[in-house]
């Protein structure tokens, strides 16, 4: 098999590239090292190149014999959406269309698009994916325009694609820098920097928190497995099923603890309904949030951090 990546070499999509060529597919990744963060992954089986997804005449090639699309590459964060929307919708709506476009004049058999549960806004939880959409910000706007697209070129030129709308992923290769990096990455760096954490607001928001090896799973089963034609265009929540405070995940950290202001544009709570998935993907998720910290953050003296880190990030 023959699977194509955008945004192969970040957090998401580098697990992903890693469990592809551990599958034996031959994989090609397009990502032109945009993330926020710097940190970049790569894996020796698999071929790079340095593209922007919009650009179709440099891509178009690489569609060429290919069976199954990841589509993760994005302008991935609130804050910076809402520092620059025009750019934010320029890479998560436009390139979307672009990868749907050459994926479909390619003959590609399915692609699997990675949105954000940001799209349910201030929607009553637990999130379910009939609830109607609530965009609070242009990252969101954005990306639910990614999923709209994909539903539009299934009804409309037949192309097979699965969209998921991720939860706050967390795990091996997690952002750790900037001031927008996923929550349990600052945490993880303020610790191992031996720094205060740093809660924002009150820190009783809830998130629902899956891991990324259980999101790699759902995306290699929503490629390849024999689905109904009726699962194809739709929206599919991938989280735990399960919320934690920030306040809770801060106790499993550490106790040195405070709190800085609140942020705009952003949910109180949010809470994945899985049955949707669970019943047509046959996907559900393996790894607890606070399971996974016991074993991956252990209250290790500063000394075997350093080390620890290394491990945890995948350097």
């Amino acid at each position: 098999m023959k699977s194509l990546v955008t945004g192969g070499k970040g957090f998401i999509g580098s697990n992903l590239v890693d469990e592809l060529v551990r599958q034996g597919h031959e994989v090609i990744v397009i990502d032109n090292e945009c993330s926020s963060d710097g940190n970049f992954y790569f894996n020796d089986d698999a071929k790079y190149y340095d593209y922007d997804i919009r650009d179709e005449e440099a891509t178009r090639p690489l569609y060429e014999g290919v069976d199954y699309v990841f589509h993760i590459a994005a302008e991935a964060r609130i804050q910076p959406a809402i520092e620059n929307p025009i750019q934010a919708v320029s890479i998560n709506s436009v390139g979307t269309c672009t990868v749907l476009q050459l994926a479909r004049e390619a003959g590609v058999k399915r692609v699997v698009y990675s949105s954000t549960s940001s799209g349910y806004g201030m929607n009553e939880p637990p999130n379910v994916e009939c609830q109607p959409d609530d965009c609070l910000n242009p990252y969101s706007v954005s990306k639910v325009n990614g999923e709209k697209l994909c539903k539009m070129y299934t009804d409309l030129f037949g192309l097979e694609t699965i969209i998921f709308r991720y939860f706050n992923v967390y795990g091996k290769r997690q952002p750790l820098k900037g001031q927008y990096a996923p929550v349990i990455g600052i945490f993880f760096r303020q610790l191992v920097d031996g720094q205060t954490l740093t809660i924002v607001g009150d820190g009783e928001q809830r998130r629902d928190f899956v891991n990324v090896e259980d999101v790699v799973k759902a995306n290699i089963l929503a490629a390849t497995k024999e689905l109904d034609k009726d699962a194809f265009g739709e929206v599919y929540n991938v989280g735990s099923g399960v919320n934690h405070s920030v306040n809770q995940i801060a106790d499993m950290i550490s106790k040195k603890q405070k709190h800085i202001p609140p942020r705009s544009g952003e949910a109180r709570i949010t809470l994945a309904h899985i049955s949707k998935i669970k019943g047509k993907l046959g996907w559900e998720p393996t790894i607890k949030v606070e399971d996974w910290i016991k074993v991956n953050i252990p209250p290790l003296p500063q000394t075997k951090l350093d080390k620890w880190r290394r491990l945890w990030t995948g350097i």
